[in-house]
């Protein structure tokens, strides 16, 4: 059996306790390193006259003992790189690795052979020059903590927020970046525990962030939001920090009203769709263009859909209300943020 499955042995390294030995079936090279050399060349002796078809029982085999706990190199889990002479531009990265950190690197993409690592649980990509995030990160399905602070990004693409992160991602930062605005899809990552979004250029924040259910962590400090979405009510945070952004003061007196008498059929379709009590709705209940609709409509506090009809006023909410701590929003004591609301109908203002 040995003569017919071994192809081909390596001994370059025999002196220092390290062997290879190719095998045809399974097709896998076994590495053999800390052996000791006595011990080692007499075992490759063996194999060799096996792999000639010649009689083994000359050597002075020693008998099979069973490895140590302490002998046995164990999959490697965790690997971090804080500089870029450190980064390994030859070797591959281990295919155990369920934590990788590669801060100060100045990379300015992400490195496919990390897009391999399939066991990945945390990925630390800080303090790079990092532009674009690749859709390929999305298959990282058992990743929880994605680390992106100090980049260079401008966006986060909606399809990463429909791909496996949405059930495994629970920490994600992307603080002091070049975000303007995140997609509609950003919602779905339904995971997401802990989000910072601290020193961007945020004009808004999405929509639908009340879908965020677990959310429990939010800071969103030195950006530009003006306000709040109405969704932004539906939270349930431990802490919320949105310091040194240039709220608007609300004027409720004075609301934008766009209604349209009678309602247009869509607004029909919509306000019927909403009204679905509380279940996920998608493609297989609604057509298409009603699940499209939905996911950019405002919603009004009796659960209708505003589309393109609808009245929208600024209120004052205290962020108490949604969060149990709260950092101060500016240097006079102030927790209160300008909140868009939006009423379909008179009767509902």
């Amino acid at each position: 059996q040995v003569q017919q499955n071994v192809e081909r042995l390596f001994t370059r390294f025999v002196e220092e306790g390290k062997a290879t030995v190719r095998l045809r079936e399974p097709p896998v090279d076994l590495c053999l390193s800390k052996a000791n050399v006595i011990n080692l060349k007499t075992f490759l002796s063996a194999v060799r006259l096996a792999h000639q078809g010649n009689d083994t029982g000359v050597l002075p085999l020693s008998p099979l003992v069973p490895a140590k706990n302490s002998d046995v190199e164990k999959p490697k889990t965790k690997m971090i790189i804080t500089s870029r002479r450190d980064y390994p531009l030859t070797k591959s990265f281990p295919f155990s690795l369920e934590h990788l950190q590669t801060s100060y690197c100045k990379l300015a993409r992400i490195d496919s052979r990390v897009l391999c690592l399939k066991k990945l649980r945390k990925l630390d990509l800080s303090h790079n020059h990092i532009k674009q995030l690749p859709a390929t990160l999305g298959d990282l399905v058992f990743l929880q903590e994605l680390d992106l602070h100090d980049n260079h990004l401008e966006a986060f693409s909606g399809a990463l927020c429909s791909s496996g992160l949405q059930k495994s991602l629970q920490l994600l930062d992307l603080s002091q970046n070049q975000i303007q605005a995140l997609p509609i899809e950003f919602c779905q990552l339904r995971g997401l525990v802990q989000l910072r979004l601290d020193d961007n250029a945020l004009l808004r924040l999405p929509c639908r962030i009340g879908q965020l259910s677990r959310l429990r962590c939010l800071s969103a400090a030195r950006n530009k939001l003006p306000f709040l979405p109405c969704d932004f009510r539906n939270l349930s945070l431990d802490n919320l920090d949105l310091f040194g952004n240039p709220f608007e003061q609300p004027n409720p007196l004075v609301p934008n009203i766009q209604l349209k008498i009678p309602p247009t059929l869509l607004e029909r379709e919509l306000t019927l769709a909403a009204l679905i009590p509380r279940i996920p709705y998608g493609c297989h209940l609604l057509p298409s263009h009603l699940c499209k609709d939905l996911e950019v409509a405002k919603t009004c506090r009796c659960g209708s859909a505003c589309l393109s009809s609808f009245i929208q006023i600024t209120v004052t909410m205290n962020l108490h209300h949604v969060a149990h701590t709260v950092v101060l929003v500016d240097n006079m004591g102030g927790t209160e943020a300008p909140v868009l609301c939006y009423f379909c109908s008179l009767h509902c203002y």
